[in-house]
């Protein structure tokens, strides 16, 4: 076969084209029909191919540009053919489309070629910019009726196609594509294909891409409204999977502006998208099907983000519509339902309404089904998420826990998922919020506090670590708080300094979910680290935490028990307590709000109430460091 491709593009060179257009023509289309175009690399052909680009007949030079397109698709021979002269051939030929006689055969030709050349080819699209050839390319946009109706489709395509392997140059090439109003362009063919879909399909298909690009390499392009409506109009409308792709993609880009959020909810996008879904749900058998049903799902879920798209909704029937996906046995529908739920679940009123009409039940039989280490993680996190929202309304955390929300959840301990881990702890803290029983019962939970010991201290997920410390001292909170408040000196108390001396002699109450949770290795190391975390709001759940461990076994250790006072005084001395409020001091003091500053006090007070960390916290110069916060400064100056 190389043999022959030699003898073919020798006869070529040595033909002229003036002894005879029919033997260069032939010539021509033998070598345009050879099907592995690497079989040229070896050859100069760009000077003899230029000469035939210049010809006076027409049809040797829509032959020789189909030859530079087959030949081009070798990635030597586009380097051999990006060449000025050639361009600007090219370009030439395009200015003059539509042709006098409406003929498309030959600037299909130049748009494959040229395309090909310009394929992953920056010094064929920098000489294009060069020669203004831009501006030419863009023009073709504007040809809306073309009278060779027999090419009509096949140059729609190839325009496409050459447009865009330009613009794929980058964002130079785009930012400057928009400077010659591409976009005004795009927008009128795009109008001209949503107005009759199935009609104009092709035209859709071979023009979307060009807005993907832009897209991409044109930071924060926004579309008019037109356009975005149209976009859904277009989704709405088709039945090709490769438009629809392109649709949801766009809209996915768009959607990210809040404006654009509440311009698609209320032009029903995702009520057209629940309709598709369900009608094509059962067709989704292929991965390429299922990706884009992911997509379709996925910018209900986005839309339903924003503030005002998600108020309006919640008034339209896709409230009803996504609640029903609860029962779907479509992992992907269900997992949207449960989202876009708990998108929903953004105010108190909407998490109340939730929890009178049973929804909240729906998602924890959802739950209850799949809390599972080999259950679904994106739905797993997706539940735990819109439970957390529901639990946070005070009138519903009685509901929510009489429902099993608890029991519920506690298997998922087992899962290791960070970002699980880190839903399932929040849910947990939301719901302990004020819940005195509840949070005595899990003091008591050996499971639990183990598990929450180990994730404070191995997870490399700092959201889990954080929220392993917090839950815990919102047990110790939520549990001992009403218990032991009367020891905590408010505005017009005694001194701090007097703190222990109050503390009435006969008040006793059950310290036993307490003393379970301190039986736990880690417990009490794991409430000293917490005071030097990132976070102030840790910092003083920490201090809080503190204030109540001294309470309750430092201040009546008679009551407490001995032996746990003494094992409490040797665990804060050996996890330095001391050192770790003195870095709290030290890093912090200046951010400190006056209720930490309290809590500080009152913490270090307490602690004194133990001989042997009185001592501890001298070598620690607490004392002194207290006197140095700037809160209190300002205090003594005033």
């Amino acid at each position: 076969m190389a043999t022959e491709i030699d003898e073919l593009i020798e006869q070529l060179k040595t033909t002229s084209v003036s002894a005879g257009n029919s033997k260069t023509t032939n010539l021509l289309c033998e070598i345009s029909a050879t099907k592995d175009p690497k079989l040229f690399d070896k050859h100069e052909l760009a000077d003899c191919f230029l000469e035939l680009t210049q010809c006076e007949d027409t049809n040797v030079r829509k032959e020789a540009a189909k030859c530079i397109a087959e030949i081009t698709k070798s990635e030597v021979q586009r380097k051999k053919f990006t060449k000025r002269d050639i361009i600007a051939a090219f370009l030439e030929c395009l200015r003059q489309v539509p042709t006098p006689d409406g003929s498309m055969e030959l600037p299909i030709q130049i748009c494959r070629a040229l395309g090909n050349i310009c394929y992953l080819n920056d010094e064929a699209r920098d000489l294009i910019l060069e020669l203004e050839g831009d501006a030419v390319l863009l023009q073709l946009l504007d040809i809306a009726s073309i009278e060779d109706v027999a090419n009509a489709a096949q140059f729609i395509k190839v325009r496409g196609g050459l447009l865009s392997n330009y613009l794929l140059g980058g964002e130079g090439l785009a930012k400057r594509a928009m400077e010659l109003g591409v976009m005004k362009k795009l927008q009128a063919i795009i109008a001209t294909g949503a107005s009759n879909v199935e009609v104009h399909e092709d035209l859709l298909l071979n023009t979307l891409p060009l807005l993907s690009i832009l897209t991409e390499n044109v930071a924060d392009l926004n579309f008019e409204a037109s356009l975005n409506i149209q976009l859904s109009r277009i989704l709405a409308a088709s039945t090709n999977p490769d438009l629809a792709e392109m649709c949801l993609e766009l809209l996915h880009y768009q959607a990210e502006s809040d404006e654009v959020k509440l311009l698609l909810a209320k032009d029903g996008l995702c009520e057209t998208i629940y309709n598709l879904l369900e009608k094509y749900k059962t067709l989704a058998s292929t991965s390429e099907a299922r990706a884009l049903m992911k997509l379709a799902c996925e910018l209900i879920v986005l839309i339903l983000t924003g503030d005002e798209s998600m108020h309006y909704l919640y008034t339209t029937t896709l409230l009803k519509n996504m609640v029903d996906w609860l029962d779907s046995s479509d992992i992907d529908l269900l997992t949207t339902g449960v989202l876009a739920l708990g998108n929903f679940a953004r105010t108190d009123s909407h998490c109340i309404y939730f929890v009178e009409q049973q929804t909240m039940n729906k998602l924890l039989e959802v739950l209850a089904k799949n809390n599972g280490v080999k259950d679904d993680v994106r739905l797993q996190h997706a539940l735990l998420s819109a439970l957390r929202n529901l639990v946070i309304p005070k009138p519903n955390k009685n509901a929510v826990i009489q429902a099993g929300l608890v029991q519920t959840i506690l298997p998922m301990l087992e899962i290791h998922q960070p970002p699980v881990v880190f839903k399932l702890l929040g849910t947990l803290r939301m719901t302990v919020d004020g819940q005195e029983k509840l949070a005595l019962e899990l003091l008591k939970n050996k499971t639990l506090i183990e598990q929450l010991v180990h994730w404070s201290k191995s997870s490399d997920y700092v959201g889990v670590t954080g929220e392993s410390l917090r839950l815990m001292a919102w047990l110790i909170k939520h549990a001992y708080l009403s218990k032991i408040d009367y020891a905590l000196p408010r505005k017009g108390d005694a001194p701090a300094e007097q703190i222990a001396e109050k503390i009435p002699l006969t008040q006793d109450y059950d310290r036993t979910s307490l003393s379970e949770f301190l039986a736990n290795d880690g417990t009490v190391e794991a409430m000293v680290s917490m005071l030097t975390a990132q976070h102030l709001v840790m910092q003083n759940e920490a201090l809080i935490a503190l204030c109540i461990l001294s309470v309750v076994y430092l201040s009546q250790p008679h009551q407490a028990g001995q032996d746990q006072a003494q094992r409490l005084q040797d665990e804060l001395v050996k996890y330095e307590v001391g050192k770790k409020l003195a870095e709290l001091i030290t890093k912090s003091s200046d951010s400190m709000t006056k209720e930490i500053v309290e809590n500080l006090q009152n913490c270090v007070n307490l602690l004194k109430s133990s001989e042997k960390l009185v001592a501890h916290l001298d070598q620690h110069n607490i004392n002194e460091l207290l006197k140095s916060i700037p809160i209190l400064t300002e205090y003594c100056t005033l």
